[in-house]
Order: structure tokens, then sequence, then C-alpha cells
């Protein structure tokens, strides 16, 4: 996958390139910046930066790694956060855009970053992931590169912040019991007034050769508030169910939806953080994605939850209230939040598995 969050020491990371937010002056700073300059060689690391300069916010450079794994350290100088209305999101994404251009120049094929900005320099996490997820996804859309994001702490510290939060408030314990509730309803009720006939059987007293008829079962609309996962049940019998189902492949159907969401290749592959050679192998059919790859693909190409269940189907999955990767996903696609790298980030926190894995 062209985009990991990692936890780890961001001096121990082997990658191309890494990033440090950067002191403007030729100085060696405090927290990661200082742990950089001693892995690296304290007088070594100085002296070239020095050759540098000063470095205006928004600003980067490039220098050696030297004793680091890495091969180059690419120096931006982040913004202070003084509020919002001093250009700070600007210079923070030009940060971003910058390293990962100088990158490339330097034919890096793997860089590495912390979450710039929102530590000492007091950067609000929230806007600061929205930033560097849309830099990250708006570069794979024209370049190939891996790219890390390093969290450095405890595991208990989460980095989604707000973001978390919400979603947190989405999936709590009544959101669960709430579709358990349901699902027991919704069988529950099969024994009763769903079934429109009896079924009939031969009368052997009269002799009668009567048809067995087997009863048709009506769901209805699921309850307004019920998860997707209800609402994915088809209605009628199971031989009106099989003649709906779709005949095309699962790869001529993927490219339908990208030309009907008039949506180019790269946009979905990127915003799905799939690379681009799995994705020309799934539009070949050479590939049977998983589950998780499918959710990706349903945020890559902006579908509803209406048209997710639909493509979960197609591929022969169904989502379910109990899984919370799902959820999760449900809750970014409800919110029209179609960006795989923030779920990930998300899941991350959570401790599951990332969709693109």
């Amino acid at each position: 996958m062209p985009f990991q969050i990692i936890r780890n020491d961001i001096t121990k990371v082997k990658a191309d390139a890494i990033v440090n937010t950067a002191n403007p002056d030729v100085a060696i700073g405090g927290g990661v910046d200082s742990a950089i300059y001693k892995a690296a060689g304290e007088d070594q690391l100085l002296g070239a930066r020095e050759k540098i300069g000063y470095l205006e916010p928004g600003e980067v450079g490039i220098t050696p790694a030297f004793n680091l794994k890495a091969k180059y350290i690419i120096h931006a100088s982040g913004p202070w956060w003084e509020g919002g209305s001093h250009g700070e999101a600007e210079c923070l994404r030009a940060c971003y855009d910058k390293s990962l251009k100088l990158a490339y120049k330097n034919r890096c094929r793997s860089i590495a970053f912390p979450l710039l900005a929102t530590g000492t320099y007091g950067f609000p996490q929230k806007l600061g992931i929205e930033i560097a997820v849309d830099a990250f996804t708006r570069f794979l859309e024209e370049h190939e590169m891996e790219i890390y994001l390093v969290v450095f702490g405890q595991k208990s510290v989460m980095i989604s912040g707000e973001l978390g939060e919400r979603v947190r408030n989405y999936i709590d314990d009544d959101y669960v019991e709430a579709a358990l509730v349901e699902e027991y309803e919704i069988d529950h009720h099969l024994e009763g007034e769903f079934f429109e006939e009896p079924a009939l059987e031969p009368d052997k007293e009269k002799g009668a050769s009567a048809k067995v008829m087997a009863p048709t079962v009506s769901y209805g609309a699921p309850p307004s508030n019920a998860p997707m996962f209800f609402a994915a049940k088809a209605a009628g019998s199971l031989e009106d169910v099989l003649k709906e189902m779709y005949t095309d492949s699962f790869e001529k159907h993927l490219q339908q939806l990208i030309n009907k969401k008039g949506l180019k290749n790269s946009e979905v592959y990127a915003a799905a953080n799939i690379s681009k050679q799995y994705f020309s192998k799934l539009l070949k059919g050479q590939v049977k994605p998983s589950k998780e790859k499918v959710l990706a693909l349903a945020v890559g190409l902006k579908l509803n939850m209406d048209e997710t269940v639909d493509f979960l189907k197609l591929a022969g999955y169904a989502l379910s209230p109990i899984s919370q990767t799902d959820v999760i996903v449900e809750y970014f696609i409800r919110h029209e939040d179609y960006s795989v790298m923030k779920i990930d980030i998300v899941l991350f926190d959570y401790g599951l598995e990332p969709l693109s894995n």
C-alpha cells in the first residue's frame, strides 16, 4: 500500500528520506529535531544544515542522513499556530508538498513523515491530519512512492484526535447493542405475520395431488435507524434474490462505476490507498480483492451506503453490525469523507488492521 502508519522512532525508520520539523534558524531545536541530530551525528548534520541557511516557514531543504538508516533528511520549516488567520494551513500544506516534490526529485522511493507541526508548534491535530492526508493523496495520483506516517509514543496515545472521538461516539456500545436487537427482532418476526401463505401439503385422504407451495417471505423495509447490514437483506424469495444478482464480472462493474462517477483511475486508487500495480491487476481480473480492499474501493469510488452494499454483494461480501472496521467505514461514507488514509489512521488508533493492508 502506498501509505502506511507505523509506530516507531523516526530516527530508526529505514526509508530513502525522513522529514524533520526544522528550526528556521541554523540551530538544533528540541524534541524530534534534537533526536535526529544526535542519531545522525550532530557536527556532520549541523555542518550540512548551515549550507542551507535560514529556512522561511513553508520552505524545505535537504541534507544527507549520515548515520541514520535513511539516505536523506528533508528539513521542513513548519508554521507556529497563531489562531489560523495568519496563513498557517497554507504554510503547512507547502511543507508537505515541497517535501514530497524534493524527495521525488532526488529519486526517493520512500519517505517518512511525522505529523508536522502538531506538537510544539501547536497546530490543531484534526486540521494537521486533513492537510497531510490531502497532500499525500494528491501526490499519489501523479507519482509512485511509499509514504509512512511515523507515530512515536505510547500505544494509548490517539493520533486521530477529535476525528477519532467522533467515530468513537458513533460505534459506542449502544450502537452495537441496537444492531443486535434489530437482528433479533427481524429474525423473530419471520415466525409470524411475515409469511404470507402457509405451505400446503397433499391431501392424502382425498388422493389429491395438491402442489406443495413454499412460503413466500416479505421482509419489508428495514427500520429507518437500522444499520446498513439489515438494509442489505434483499426483499422477496431466494429465487427473486438470485434473479437480481449481478451477472457482470467484478472488474467490469468496477470500470463501469469509475466511468459513471466521472472519476479518473488515479483518483480512485489514490483515495483507496491502493497501488497502481494492484489496481491494474484488479481491472484485468487477475486478483480477487479481499473484503477490506472492496471497502477501500467503495470509498475511493465515493459510493453512498446503498451502492456500497451492492458493491460488496457483487464481490461476495456483506457488512456486519458487530465489526468495528465495518462500522468505522460506514461512519466515513455516511459523512461523505472519502479517504482511506483517514480511515486507516482511525483504525490504527483502534488497533485494527488497515483497509489497505
